[in-house]
């Protein structure tokens, strides 16, 4: 997905208005918020898989490749993948439609800092290998119970 800063992306039928580009700044826990689980951080990496340069789309193979090199050795915990269509609207006003992944991963809320590191370390390879000019990031605070 060609994302740049400021472009909206839906993804799996949910519209996610976020800013791809940069580190993004991440929530942290308000106090003691009351509820079962624990603080954990939350990250939704946001990839598409048309080429900006008009290459060919990268495919389910080859995204499912890039996963088992650059995100599980990182999150070896466990990941959750979905598959959907993104959605953006070019610098021309042209509403572009794409095949997309959208990337969950948990992580405690005291890990972050290192996670991030990690996280941005993701989303460079994908732009890299795959020709991307972004992968859109969301942040966001949740308590978890496993």
């Amino acid at each position: 997905m060609r994302l740049t800063k400021g472009r909206a992306l839906a993804v799996g039928g949910a519209l996610a208005g976020l800013l791809a580009g940069g580190p993004a700044a991440y929530a942290t826990l308000q106090g003691a918020e009351a509820g079962r689980g624990t603080p954990y951080s939350e990250t939704r990496l946001y990839f598409g898989t048309e080429r900006p340069d008009g290459g060919p789309a990268v495919t389910d193979e080859q995204f499912m490749d890039f996963i088992d090199r650059k995100v599980t050795p990182a999150f070896p915990e466990g990941l959750t993948l979905h598959q959907g269509v993104g959605q953006w609207r070019d610098s021309t006003g042209t509403i572009e439609r794409e095949r997309s992944y959208e990337l969950t991963l948990l992580y405690p809320a005291g890990q972050a800092d290192d996670r991030d590191v990690r996280i941005e370390a993701i989303r460079d390879a994908y732009e890299k290998e795959f020709a991307q000019d972004s992968v859109g990031r969301a942040d966001d605070t949740a308590r978890v119970d496993f």
